[in-house]
């Protein structure tokens, strides 16, 4: 996403982070096969893992969820009820693509990295025509 802000000209506009809801990755980067696909398609992979934090409710205007178990985490922490109508999935901004979950790409080799590349390419896109669209 941060990549396709760029490149439309609009970083001093938009600001995007990435967090996770578990604690077991933090610190560490991007994954050595995703950094390489994404490297072969002229895209940065950089960054470190964070996890979620109850403060990013009041710090961020939109949440993106992955998948339905990280949606159900990240309003866990919604204790009461206030920014619900913040957390989406990410899917839900998707185009070309009809799966309703980003896929764990861990398990599928090259192709499982790809594919959800592809996806998130797609619903990044989307999203970011969205936001344009208001600016």
């Amino acid at each position: 996403m941060n990549a396709l802000i760029a490149e439309a000209g609009l970083a001093d506009k938009i600001q995007c982070d990435s967090a996770g809801t578990s604690s077991y990755h933090i610190g560490s980067s991007p994954d050595h096969r995703m950094a390489a696909r994404l490297k072969q398609r002229n895209l940065p992979a950089n960054g470190r893992a964070r996890q979620f934090e109850r403060s990013d409710f009041a710090e961020f205007d939109l949440i993106l969820a992955m998948d339905k178990d990280n949606y159900r985490q990240i309003m866990a922490l919604d204790r009461e009820g206030r920014y619900g109508d913040k957390v989406k999935l990410m899917c839900d901004y998707a185009r070309h693509h009809q799966l309703k979950e980003v896929p764990d790409p861990y398990y599928g080799g090259q192709a499982g990295f790809d594919r959800v590349i592809d996806l998130l390419l797609d619903a990044c896109t989307s999203l970011l025509d969205e936001v344009k669209a208001q600016l």
